[in-house]
């Protein structure tokens, strides 16, 4: 096949609206950079065009949240992670319910409306620990969605417990948990999973996680981190198989990738620059044509690369993060206060509102 045509062919999909196949993802990374963002902005255009009485294409939404790392204990020992401790480590810890309510405290003080919450896999917490922060959380700050706890840790769950994963979802449910980060993405592909985090769950099974939650009436975001061992195909892979889910149930609400982390970890990998996570943020939105919303990472790629971003494909800005540990640990401590990310945000020429978790203006 010719290639000149082949472009031409794709890129005549994209602008149609039509679905893309994994071919023609391949075709479209070949793209120089500016020409695959201008067809990733076209598609975010036709996707937020209804949204917000017509003017989806205007705006620009972030969250105000707090990430809260409930526990440091872990025992999957991620090839990717520098924050993860043992038991037998001096500074590994467990928050308590007044420790975690000073952390909530200080994020209501200054408008907050969510808390991320996810630890590592503790081996001995057991499942009253986790239902009688949710029930506490959700009596005390009735107005703070809880977006807690990812795939893997319901996995460990289910082992520690002995209970199935729906019935653990259900009661977490039940006793507060709002919604599912999509931690623990990294590349939905095991032979990739394998090889940067062997003891974490598999592919079937972040997806297994994502799929009950959805039937059980919890909304959830999707995530990817790249740019370690995986290849590009390994990329539009995990692209396709969120894709599907998302056919099957239409629960996930966002779609954030970011880019492997170096600064002291295990895992031994050339990162890859700005150029590279705009590309695939770019074919990211293009592909992903039934998740509406795509944020920008500037916890990892900076402020101004996360403004460029929102040519790129994404609509939202993210998280006013007033605690960030994980990323942090791994060498990268980009900070924003809610005037700055409005400020960036309006010189992209976008109107700033504040959002809850299904994407509703709060401003």
């Amino acid at each position: 096949m010719n290639t000149l045509i082949s472009e031409e062919a794709v890129i005549e999909k994209v602008l149609e609206g039509e679905r893309i196949d994994k071919d023609d993802a391949l075709e479209l990374y070949k793209l120089p950079l500016e020409e695959l963002g201008a067809l990733a902005n076209h598609r975010r255009k036709a996707a937020k065009r209804p949204a917000y009485g017509g003017r989806g294409n205007e705006i620009v939404t972030y969250i105000v949240e707090r990430n809260i790392n409930y526990t440091n204990v872990c025992n999957v020992y991620c090839k990717f992670c520098a924050f993860y401790r043992t038991e037998s480590d001096a500074d590994h810890y467990v928050l308590t319910q007044e420790q975690i309510d000073r952390k909530i405290d200080e994020l209501v003080g200054i408008g907050g409306v969510q808390i991320l919450m996810q630890g590592g896999h503790h081996p001995k917490l057991g499942m009253d620990y986790y239902l009688d922060l949710l029930g506490h959380i959700r009596s005390k700050y009735p107005q703070i969605n809880i977006h807690a706890f990812s795939p893997p840790e319901f996995n460990h769950f289910s082992e520690v417990f002995g209970m199935s994963l729906r019935d653990i979802i259900v009661r977490f449910r039940e006793a507060g948990l709002g919604s599912i980060p999509g931690g623990g993405g990294e590349i939905l592909v095991d032979r990739v999973r394998k090889r940067i985090a062997p003891l974490k769950c598999s592919t079937d099974q972040w997806l297994e996680v994502m799929e009950i939650a959805h039937e059980e009436g919890l909304r959830t975001t999707a995530t990817m981190m790249f740019g370690h061992v995986e290849t590009i195909e390994d990329r539009i892979e995990h692209l396709e198989r969120i894709r599907q889910l998302q056919d099957q149930t239409g629960g996930f609400t966002a779609f954030i990738c970011w880019t492997f982390q170096p600064e002291n970890v295990v895992l031994k990998a050339t990162p890859v620059g700005s150029a590279e996570y705009l590309r695939t943020q770019a074919l990211a939105r293009i592909y992903l044509d039934n998740v509406e919303n795509l944020q920008s990472s500037w916890v990892t790629q900076g402020p101004r690369i996360g403004q460029v971003a929102l040519g790129y494909g994404a609509n939202d800005y993210g998280s006013v993060m007033m605690e960030e540990n994980v990323v942090s640990s791994a060498g990268t401590t980009f900070r924003l206060s809610r005037q700055e990310m409005q400020q960036l945000i309006r010189e992209a020429g976008y109107e700033p509102h504040s959002r809850n978790n299904v994407y509703q203006l709060l401003d």
